[in-house]
């Protein structure tokens, strides 16, 4: 029987995990549309301080298709969630499903037909979003950077919310990334892919653990993670910065050769220029230190996550390597 594999990070979703496992449940249970499956649920928890590793350890027990991963400290959403991906064993395996269920359980046999058919990636893109405009308009301009500076297509709207082959996730897993833009890392696997639309809907229970800060620094993950595109960007403002300081060096020294007595007028330009320049090389430096900082976690090759404990896991996932 081929088996199929969900994996589904969490984090002080006491309110939500039992109700994701039963809707994962009830799409396999014998009457449901994925009956002829074998059903391999993983949950990564990232240090819950809640009830919510106490609900695991309980559905865990009365289950053996239901996997937990138990992580020392909360290492984040994408190395949890890479890092359980590691130990799917399903000939297909659904890259993430939230918790909160705001990505639907219900299209997952949709996905699975058309993996059936042949398709290595079904990727969910979240066509309409229940949430505020604001939100809204910053993803869809953060999804259009990255899909600008990207060597390869990312596709607008599209998350971790994807099914992918056997064959895809061997190439996925293979990647030793400290800080895994997975998205990203499946798109730039290629391979044939079609994409459905669903409502991203709002969380119904509890709250969200992504605030501001923590969506910025996944934003800019996603920005450095496939491009070196900021960085030529950078190079060529330089030099067009610095064109334009020579030529108006070089006007400003015809204009006192053939308009004598012109005084420079100097203060205010002076003042602006400094504090022009001051602020360019403060962002060229900012984005420098981006890169150098992907690179020193790099070479430091620490574990991605510190695990506390394993249930219902028996064997260790494949070691990570780097692709060729």
């Amino acid at each position: 029987m081929a088996r199929i594999s969900i994996i589904s990070p969490c984090f002080n979703e006491e309110e939500n995990v039992e109700a994701c496992y039963a809707a994962v449940a009830k799409l396999f249970a014998p009457d449901g549309p994925l009956a002829h499956y074998e059903r391999e649920h993983i949950f990564a928890d990232n240090a819950s301080e809640d009830g919510t590793v106490a609900i695991l350890r309980r559905l865990a027990a009365a289950d053996p298709c239901m996997k937990v991963i138990l992580n020392s400290r909360n290492f984040g959403p994408f190395r949890s969630n890479f890092n359980a991906l590691r130990y799917a064993t399903g000939d297909a395996v659904l890259v993430f499903l939230p918790v909160d269920l705001q990505d639907p359980p219900e299209l997952i046999p949709e996905m699975v037909r058309h993996w059936e058919n042949g398709i290595e990636v079904v990727a969910g893109a979240r066509a309409n979003r229940e949430e505020t405009l604001a939100l809204r308009t910053c993803r869809r301009i953060f999804y259009r950077i990255v899909s600008t500076l990207s060597e390869f297509e990312v596709p607008e709207n599209v998350g971790e919310f994807q099914l992918i082959d056997r064959k895809v996730w061997e190439v996925v897993v293979s990647h030793h990334d400290q800080y895994p833009y997975i998205r990203g890392i499946i798109a730039s696997a290629g391979f044939r892919r079609l994409i459905l639309p669903y409502t991203w809907r709002a969380r119904k229970r509890g709250i969200s653990k992504n605030n501001a800060l923590r969506l910025v620094d996944q934003g800019m993950n996603g920005i450095f993670s496939f491009t070196s595109a900021p960085m030529r960007f950078s190079s060529f403002i330089g030099f067009g910065i610095a064109s334009l300081s020579l030529l108006y060096a070089i006007t400003t020294i015809l204009l006192g050769l053939f308009i004598p007595g012109l005084a420079p007028r100097g203060t205010l330009t002076i003042i602006v220029a400094l504090f022009f320049f001051s602020g360019v090389q403060l962002m060229f430096i900012g984005i420098l230190g981006e890169y150098i900082t992907a690179i020193h976690a790099q070479v430091r090759r620490g574990p991605m996550v510190v695990e506390r404990e394993r249930i219902n896991i028996e064997t260790s996932p494949p070691p990570t390597t780097r692709l060729r």
